[in-house]
Order: structure tokens, then C-alpha cells, then sequence
């Protein structure tokens, strides 16, 4: 995945979102789970203020004692961390032995009749305490007296256990994001498929393997699917006009051009030869520049992946009969070695415009064999070959480069130059090397390796 990717756009959102999300559910966990263990804490020192509340007495002499005090052993331990007070308003105190020769500094308002408080304070050596306490009366052999009692732990048990819940809910939240960002891989994955489909479907239709994108698709792609068909449909219809356009100016200039080819026949027959041959030399040059318009026309009209595959072998075949009854072209022997159903993704007409181009230039170079081969270059390539002189190399490299022919001499360059311009308008190029044969050969290749197409369907 790139910086630009939407996969990981989508991924980088949700691993934060996922992330967040159960960052703040672990602290609201972790604040519940504090609570929670303080509520039970207090709950407990609630029975250890009632067992407390119901031993409490005044001796006979005035002094307050406790007949029954709570039952727990840590209550006999000095400093153990939980403990027990009483005491009046004259100052009089009984405490817990675990106070040992501290005193619980209770807050100033005391709690109302039969109301139980909860106070946060800083209790023997300096720990922090959890307090409970209420106020009781208690009736001696003196008028009533007003006990106020209180019993207090330290929250360090509940510090510890809430760092070993916090300690076992990181790794457990730590799992669940794992397994949360796989899923969600997963959900980015296919809910991309039909993104990845509709790609291939235009890969597809550039290489020439189908006409349009498939209309199964999810509702939310369809209308993205729907424009580029749409988009294709245009296309195809100003192909038609520009083929139609190319078509009038081409008969538009065939009576002119018969009329002057008639004109250098009577001219001839005046006896002006030397005037007669250059309006044929002009006439000529016109009309070859014409097919080649005519030819750079049609694929530049559209893109050759709104048209059909064609197959080169009955293309092929059909151009070698054609070239075989030329007067060239019949000391030549035809070696077509394309097996069936090998296609090149461009309209059969280009096909037949290229590699007409690339057989006749091969006829009249060669000295007696022709070879259309497929599996001469790389894979989806096919090649022109001949046993003729062939070309330099510093002469093949500067024949492909725009301006360049080798006609200014009186060779065939013209037509290397229609087989390149259509092939510039599919994405594909012209490669000229050395044959087997011994003479020329001439390789259409992709000119991307993604915009290959297979030899055989």
C-alpha cells in the first residue's frame, strides 16, 4: 500500500479509531473497577461498624468499653491496616489495638442520627484510609451519652488490585485491538473488491478483451460503472463520425486526384515528361500522405480499448494471398506461424493497416522468404521478418524517431511511420532488429508490460 492508498487511508482510521475507542473503554473500566472495589470496601467496614455499634457499652464508672468488638485478627495487629474507634463528647476514646498509640483525626461535622458518612483521610503512618462512621447513643447507669464510632482500612489493597486489573485489562484490550484491526483489514479488503474489480474491468477493456465494465456491482459503484460505459458509448460514437469524416474527405479527394493523374497522362502524351512527372511525384506524395491521415484518424478517433480484439492469423493469411499474386510478390515464399486465436487489442483494420504495412515492406526487401511469427518477440508480441539486406542498427534506431525516414531515399520509410503512428494511438511500439532470416525484423510489443495481451485467449 502507497501514501495515496485508500486501503491505507481506511486502516490508518480505523486502527485509530479502534485504538481510541478502547483507550477510553479501558479507563472507564478502570474507574468502574475502582469503584467498585471501594464500594465493597466500605460495605465491609459497614458490618465492622455495626458489630462495632452493637458491643459498645459505658462501664459503671463512667468508661466506655467494648464488650464485643468486630471479629477480624487484623483489628489485634499494630499498624495492620484496619481499625477500629470510639469515642464521646467529654474526649473520652477506645480504639483498636492496630491504631496502637494513634488516633483517627475524624472531620469536624459529625454525622447526623443514624446516618453513616464515608470520609477519604490520612490515617496511621501517614496511609491513606477509607473512614466509616456513624453515631450511636448508648444508655449507661447515667443519663444517655452519644458514641461516636468509626472503623477505617487502608486503600492500598484496593491501589494494588486496581494496578493488577489495570495490568491484566491493557493485555486483554491489547488482543481485542489486534484481533479488531485484522477484522477490520478484512472489512477494508472486501469492502474494496468491487473497486479492484471494476479496475481490472478497464484494464480489461484496454487490452481489448471486452467492450465494457459488467454491470453486477454494488449499488454504490454502479454509478461509476454506469458513467465510464457511458464514457465508452460517447467514444465509440465520434470513432463512427471521425470514420465516417475520414471516409468523405478520402472520396472528396479521389476525383481530384484521378483528374490530375489524367492530366500527367495527357501531358505525357504531349510530350511534357519532365513536367508530367513531377505533378505525379506531387500527386503521389498526396495521396500517400492522405492514407496516412486517413490512418492516424481512426485510432486517435477513440482508444483501442473501446474496440474489439482482432485475431491475426486469418488477418494475416488473407494479406499474404493479397501480396502473393504481386508481381514482387510472387517469387516470395509466406511462412505464417501465428497459432489460432492470438489476438492483438486493435481494431481489424489497424490490424490489417499494420501489418500490410510491415508485409509489403518486407516483400519488396526480401529475396525469397517472409515470416509472420508470435513467437519471436515477448509474450503477446508478433513479428515481421524477411531474408532481404536488413537494417543498420544506427539506421533503425534513427528510422523510429519522429522526423526521421528512411523514403527521403527512396526506401519505404513512409509506412513504418502509419505502422508507429497507430501504434502510438494503442500504447504499443515498433521494434527493428536483426530476423533469423538474415534481413529485417519488425516487432509489435506492448509498450508497457500491464498493457499486454495474452497470445492466445
Amino acid at each position: 500500500m502507497t501514501a495515496g492508498s485508500l486501503r491505507l487511508r481506511l486502516m490508518i482510521t480505523g486502527a485509530a479509531a479502534i485504538v481510541l475507542a478502547l483507550a477510553v473503554a479501558g479507563a472507564g473500566l478502570a474507574l468502574l473497577f475502582d469503584r467498585h472495589v471501594q464500594r465493597n470496601l466500605a460495605d465491609d467496614l459497614e458490618v465492622y461498624l455495626r458489630q462495632l455499634a452493637s458491643g459498645i457499652d459505658i462501664a459503671s464508672d463512667g468508661r466506655l468499653v467494648v464488650n464485643r468488638p468486630p471479629a477480624d485478627p487484623r483489628f489485634d495487629g499494630p499498624l495492620s491496616g484496619l481499625y477500629w474507634q470510639a469515642g464521646d463528647d467529654t474526649g473520652a476514646t477506645v480504639r483498636s489495638r492496630s491504631l496502637w498509640d494513634t488516633v483517627l483525626d475524624l472531620p469536624r461535622d459529625e454525622p447526623g442520627r443514624g446516618e453513616v458518612q464515608r470520609h477519604e483521610l490520612s490515617g496511621p503512618a501517614g496511609a491513606k484510609v477509607l473512614v466509616v462512621e456513624r453515631r450511636v447513643q448508648v444508655a449507661g447507669d447515667g443519663p444517655p451519652r452519644w458514641i461516636r464510632l468509626a472503623v477505617a482500612a487502608t486503600l492500598d489493597r484496593a491501589a494494588r488490585a486496581r494496578r493488577a486489573f489495570a495490568a491484566d485489562l491493557a493485555a486483554a484490550l491489547g488482543l481485542l485491538a489486534l484481533a479488531l484491526v485484522v477484522a477490520a483489514w478484512a472489512h477494508v479488503q472486501l469492502g474494496l473488491r468491487p473497486l479492484d474489480a471494476v479496475r481490472r474491468g478497464v484494464a480489461d477493456i484496454r487490452s481489448g478483451r471486452t467492450p465494457r465494465l459488467a454491470g453486477a456491482v454494488p449499488a454504490e459503484v454502479r454509478p461509476l460503472v454506469d458513467e465510464v460505459n457511458a464514457l465508452l458509448d460517447a467514444q465509440d460514437r465520434e470513432i463512427a463520425r471521425a470514420r465516417d469524416r475520414a471516409a468523405d474527405l478520402a472520396h472528396g479527394l479521389k476525383t481530384p486526384l484521378a483528374a490530375l493523374a489524367a492530366d500527367v497522362r495527357r501531358l505525357k502524351a504531349a510530350g511534357q515528361t519532365s513536367i508530367a512527372d513531377d505533378i505525379d511525384a506531387l500527386g503521389e506524395t498526396m495521396r500517400r500522405h492522405i492514407d496516412r491521415e486517413l490512418v492516424r484518424t481512426r485510432p486517435r478517433a477513440g482508444s483501442a480499448g473501446s474496440v474489439p480484439a482482432t485475431e491475426v492469423l486469418p488477418v494475416a493469411e488473407a494479406l499474404a494471398r493479397a501480396l502473393a499474386r504481386t508481381p514482387r510478390g510472387e517469387g516470395v515464399r509466406f511462412e505464417i506461424r501465428v497459432p489460432p486465436q492470438t489476438i492483438l487489442p486493435f481494431d481489424q483494420a489497424d490490424v490489417a493497416d499494420v501489418l500490410g504495412n510491415l508485409m509489403e515492406n518486407a516483400v519488396r526487401h526480401a529475396r525469397s522468404r517472409v515470416r509472420v511469427d508470435a513467437a519471436a518477440g515477448p509474450p503477446g508480441a508478433v513479428a515481421v521478418e524477411d531474408d532481404g539486406p536488413g537494417v543498420a542498427a544506427e539506421d533503425a534506431q534513427r528510422i523510429l524517431k519522429r522526423g526521421e525516414r528512411l523514403d527521403r531515399g527512396g526506401s519505404a520509410g513512409l509506412g513504418l511511420a502509419i505502422v508507429q503512428d497507430v501504434l502510438d494511438a494503442y500504447g504499443w511500439r515498433l521494434d527493428l532488429g536483426r530476423s533469423g532470416l538474415g534481413g529485417l525484423a519488425a516487432t509489435l510489443a506492448p509498450a508497457r508490460p500491464a498493457a499486454a495481451t495474452p497470445a492466445a485467449a
